[in-house]
């Protein structure tokens, strides 16, 4: 897989300014070392024993952190950072991190927050410039949502944001934002270069999904994880107290299943997890509702769990894209809250439907600790970055490093969950759901009723 890619990170220049932050280039002296250019993560971490073959540039990543050798002159920086897209906890715990980065260890005292994502550049908006220092940003990771305000849409409108880049005299703009935003970016910057300008674009993925490509962890998916479970933990106290309980809840996953089958890996309370990745049919002696009334005859309550790209190749009746450039989604939510209780009624069958969509309020929250941190060092690794004037980079994580990813690879694909893999193994592990719930010739092989194991 990875010898079709290209990891190599474009620079602006070479750095020849010895950078302000004061390191160490030798190991054993209880002072931090600078990370240089010869530094790499492999993107497969697994090896055979054995004769090896040589580490080729593109099986492994450039590694992130500070630089002995930096491209600008701090003092004449003028730093953007712009939030874009839908919300997602950890955005105000980024901002902060960067601005503090630039500010103490680099001495860049020129930052700007661009108001409501991409639109903020635009002149018939007439949305004013947020001055950014580290007392606007102490606090802000105390908070959900955005300081900066977001916005979907905007991005195409390349030449007018090149040209605010230009009038604004940026140096360097860091980008908060999905998919959707880093393909922005990237456009942004081959327009930058067109121009023959110096502007170093350093992206910030930002998908609660979590279904960036290579990146091992997305800022704010364990957030989202954690007040999902909280969520079904609610849904499965209303089913159990109730006669023939079902909670029926929806969770964020467009096209991938991630959140979902953490939430029930997590939660140990959820009997059937319905993602986008692994096909399933409603009706049918092998189908969705079949099963699921087994599971009620047995145990007299269940839990569902849905993530929003679930079911949308039999529901969407028309191709629609939002601002964003997101494909437009059928609520599968509500879907399926209608034909559980039709298919239940047609039987006479008494139950007791809860349905919840905590969307915007997982969007919302602030940042988990453990989001925090990560929020953090994504923040530093990003400045650091953009003075050594990398560019086109998003930053991210891959088996537990930081890297330098080159935006072209990273938005090519979205990651998604395995039906193969082990995560997928283990969610049927904690679920009991058959394996696939499809009517075919093979069904039976599949699953059936008595692949639904009481508990």
């Amino acid at each position: 897989m990875s010898e079709a890619f290209d990891f190599t990170i474009e620079q602006l220049g070479k750095p020849g300014i010895p950078s302000p932050i004061t390191m160490s280039k030798i190991h054993g002296d209880f002072i931090a070392n600078y990370v240089t250019e010869e530094e790499y993560v492999r993107l497969n971490p697994r090896i055979s024993l054995g004769e090896q073959k040589p580490v080729e540039r593109s099986q492994v990543f450039e590694a992130a952190g500070p630089r002995e050798f930096i491209y600008f002159m701090p003092k004449h920086v003028h730093a953007g950072i712009v939030s874009c897209g839908g919300l997602c906890p950890g955005i105000n715990d980024v901002i902060r991190a960067v601005v503090r980065c630039l500010w103490y260890r680099y001495g860049v005292r020129r930052i700007s927050g661009i108001r409501y994502g991409y639109k903020g550049f635009l002149p018939e908006y007439q949305f004013n410039i947020k001055e950014l220092t580290p007392d606007v940003v102490d606090d802000i990771h105390k908070i959900g949502g955005t300081v900066l305000g977001s916005a979907r849409g905007g991005g195409k409108e390349v030449s007018k944001i090149v040209d605010a880049i230009e009038q604004l005299n940026l140096n360097v703009l860091f980008t908060i934002g999905g998919d959707g935003t880093q393909k922005g970016s990237l456009e942004i910057a081959d327009e930058i270069v067109k121009r023959k300008l110096k502007v170093a674009m350093i992206g910030i993925p930002k998908t609660v999904d979590n279904d960036f490509q290579f990146i091992q962890k997305s800022f704010g998916f364990d957030t989202a994880v954690a007040k999902a479970v909280e969520v079904v933990t609610a849904a499965h106290m209303e089913a159990n107290s109730q006669i023939n309980g079902i909670g029926l809840v929806k969770v964020m996953g467009r096209d991938s299943g991630f959140i979902a089958t953490h939430t029930a890996l997590a939660s140990h309370e959820v009997n059937f997890v319905l993602i986008p990745e692994v096909p399933f049919e409603i009706d049918g002696p092998n189908g969705f509702l079949h099963h699921l009334e087994e599971r009620i005859r047995r145990r007299k309550h269940a839990v569902i769990l849905v993530a929003e790209g679930a079911l949308q190749d039999q529901l969407r009746r028309e191709v629609k894209q939002d601002a964003g450039g997101n494909l437009k989604m059928v609520d599968v939510g509500t879907f399926l809250k209608d034909r559980i209780q039709e298919y239940f009624d047609a039987k006479e069958i008494e139950i007791n439907l809860k349905y919840i969509d905590p969307s915007y309020m997982i969007r919302s929250a602030p940042a988990e600790p453990s989001d925090s941190i990560y929020c953090e060092r994504l923040g530093n690794a990003a400045a650091h970055a953009a003075m050594a004037g990398k560019t086109k980079v998003l930053i991210g994580l891959v088996n537990n490093e930081f890297v330098h990813l080159p935006m072209r690879v990273a938005v090519s694909q979205r990651s998604k969950v395995d039906p193969e893999g082990n995560l997928w193994r283990d969610t049927l592990d904690a679920t009991h759901q058959p394996i696939l719930m499809v009517n075919n010739p093979m069904g039976n092989i599949f699953g059936t009723e008595d692949d639904l194991m009481d508990r």
